[in-house]
């Protein structure tokens, strides 16, 4: 990937060529696009308004899963296209993505009863293609227990036990990219597309970008233009002449993080809510996650927040589901809210709309994708991308590949060998003045990018910080490999600090400013901003929308 240091490089080299594909919006599904394209012999530019993965792609549950929700909907296809979807993500980025056996409890009068959970996860099996070794095991309430001590006993009749996959949803995002630039294309963030040029047949043809960083513009002209900006699909048809054949809805999902101390979960659980809408439980890290809520959203796109209703709700299906843990809104240290564009479908709730993607075209040839899931993304883009090859000559290009192709970081020898790759790396990491924990941690994170990051701990082992050595090994890695450009970036979707080491985010926040400062030469307006920025981050994952603490 390409160095934040080199933005007026990158500027000059999309204001000067013709592109096959324009992609607008950084998030998963414009970065898989990308790839895809690219490694189809297709020239590609992609530009994002905020950073990449900056939208949803920073705010899911963080599970890249099969859909299990969805067959209790009838959505077969779904279920069954995003089910096989899961091993070619887990496969071909094994450092971000890992297998999670789920707990799935059922109670009486639940959702769920033990002859409809034990059918529904040997079709969830059949129709994924899981594989025979993390096929659905049903337990009976003693085992259930055994696995998770803390679920409700009460009129507990048993469990089934089957496996998700737990992901960095943002990380994903930009291992795609990297990929994809690593490919050749030429992706920008802080870059937004203000207008489209068009030819004299008035076919779109380009985009007038603006540099959010320099207030520059350029132009971008591209044969096909993509719009894959998520929750900004219907913002950006506007500028070219939106139809009402499709409608987006938006609906928000939030989630709270507590520390393992007062919510000492052991084992992931997918369980009912009082309302009956199913809540994930997850450990990660030595904090437990629980979410989503799921709630027609009509806010601010940008800055979706958790209320004190989103809150209580997610507290109280605690309380619920485990009733002998005692927290409460005062143990919740970070929360995240994402907007999911959702295909409009009347007359039904948040949860039952449809998770289904749809692509569709204007009269003046911009195509536009809605809908879907992270774990879709590959599928997603390929269907696009086949039908810009089609309008631009199948022969000119390869078929899909991206089935096979490693993200960036994943080349480690396959997942089988991703213990024995972290072992070797944490021996060597003393060597580059690390400490063994320190690069079985880095080494888990970046997978096979890790020896980039190592190097640069080598190269700054000597020079004064305030920061860790690995610490500051990463904020390089992040500008120089990742296009990081604010302090943000880094703290929240390069890392998840802010999320789920959020005492390190209050510690080290000032110090991680400082250091890019000086990598990027950031104005006494840019430190001001976002040092405001900073504040409000934490403003807000740590209040609700009116400004209490939580």
């Amino acid at each position: 990937m390409k160095s934040s240091v080199e933005r007026e490089q990158i500027l000059h080299t999309l204001n000067f060529y013709e592109f096959d594909v324009l992609v607008i919006g950084g998030g998963i599904t414009g970065a898989g696009i990308a790839l895809d394209a690219v490694t189809r012999g297709m020239s590609v530019a992609l530009v994002e308004m905020q950073d990449f993965a900056a939208g949803t792609s920073s705010r899911s549950t963080k599970l890249v899963h099969g859909g299990l929700r969805y067959l209790k909907q009838l959505d077969v296809k779904v279920v069954a296209e995003v089910g096989k979807e899961r091993e070619i993500v887990y496969q071909n980025a094994v450092h971000v993505t890992e297998p999670e056996w789920m707990l799935l409890p059922f109670h009486k009068k639940g959702t769920f009863g033990p002859l409809s959970t034990s059918a529904g996860l040997k079709v969830y099996d059949f129709l994924a293609g899981v594989r025979k070794e993390e096929r659905r095991h049903m337990l009976t309430p003693e085992q259930t227990l055994e696995k998770e001590p803390l679920l409700k006993s009460k009129d507990l009749l048993g469990a089934g036990y089957y496996v998700e996959y737990r992901t960095d949803d943002a990380r994903l995002t930009i291992e795609v990219l990297k990929k994809a630039m690593e490919k050749g294309a030429v992706c920008l963030n802080y870059a937004k597309a203000k207008s489209f040029i068009y030819n004299e047949q008035n076919k779109i043809v380009g985009a007038e970008i603006v540099d959010m960083v320099k207030n520059k513009r350029i132009n971008i002209h591209a044969k096909k233009v993509v719009n894959a900006t998520g929750p900004w699909v219907d913002t950006v048809r506007a500028l070219d002449v939106i139809d009402n054949k499709k409608k987006l809805k938006l609906t928000k999902g939030v989630h709270i993080v507590m520390d393992q101390s007062v919510f000492p979960l052991r084992q992931s659980i997918y369980f009912d809510a009082p309302d009956k809408r199913m809540i994930f439980a997850i450990p990660r890290d030595g904090k437990t996650y629980v979410g989503t809520t799921d709630t027609f959203f009509e806010g601010n796109i940008e800055r979706p927040v958790a209320t004190q209703e989103d809150v209580d709700y997610l507290v109280n299906a605690i309380h619920h589901m485990f009733p002998f843990v005692n927290v409460s809104k005062k143990h919740v240290e970070s929360t995240w809210a994402g907007v999911r564009p959702l295909i409009f479908e009347g007359g039904k709730n948040p949860s039952e709309i449809s998770r289904k993607d749809e692509i569709w075209k204007s009269e003046a040839g911009l195509y536009t994708i809605a809908g879907g899931k992270l774990t879709g993304y590959r599928k997603m883009a390929e269907t696009v991308v086949n039908a810009i090859s089609k309008e631009l000559g199948d022969e000119q290009y390869a078929p899909c590949v991206t089935k096979h192709i490693v993200l960036s970081g994943g080349d480690i020898g396959g997942a089988d060998q991703f213990e024995a790759f972290i072992a070797t790396k944490a021996q060597v990491a003393p060597s580059y003045g690390l400490t063994t924990a320190e690069g079985i941690s880095l080494a888990k994170f970046y997978g096979a990018n890790v020896d980039q990051v190592f190097h640069y701990a080598h190269i700054l082992s000597t020079m004064p910080s305030d920061l860790p050595l690995s610490l500051l090994a990463q904020v390089y890695y992040a500008v120089h490999e990742e296009m990081a450009y604010n302090p943000a970036d880094f703290l929240v979707r390069r890392t998840g600090m802010l999320y789920f080491k959020i005492d390190q985010y209050k510690k080290y926040k000032e110090g991680i400013l400082d250091v890019m400062a000086q990598l990027l030469h950031y104005s006494e307006q840019e430190m001001t901003s976002f040092q405001k920025q900073l504040d409000a981050l934490l403003m807000e994952a740590t209040t609700n929308e009116s400004g209490a603490a939580l």
